[in-house]
């Protein structure tokens, strides 16, 4: 199972955006800042990456959903697992 092609670009623009508030966050740490802005960064990079894992999943979905039988169980079984492991 693949990401969708329109889902991929956005994901991959999620990451990005993930990846420079990394790069904030270890420029704050290096600077000395506030541990309370550090954390609050480190929960908006979180965030980023929670949304685009869920638009990974998302996207196997819809392709699950047009599975029949015991392949379709599968996958939703298979889905399911890597959801639970976002949490």
């Amino acid at each position: 199972m693949q990401v969708q092609e329109d889902a991929v670009s956005d994901v991959v623009k999620r990451l990005r955006r993930a990846e420079g508030q990394i790069r904030g966050v270890i420029a704050m740490l290096e600077a000395g800042r506030d541990c309370a802005d550090v954390v609050t960064q480190l929960a908006a990079v979180s965030r980023a990456l929670d949304k685009a894992g869920f638009k990974v999943i998302a996207s196997g979905l819809e392709q699950c959903m047009s599975g029949e039988g015991e392949e379709r169980a599968a996958d939703l079984a298979k889905m399911e697992k890597l959801f639970l492991s976002l949490a």
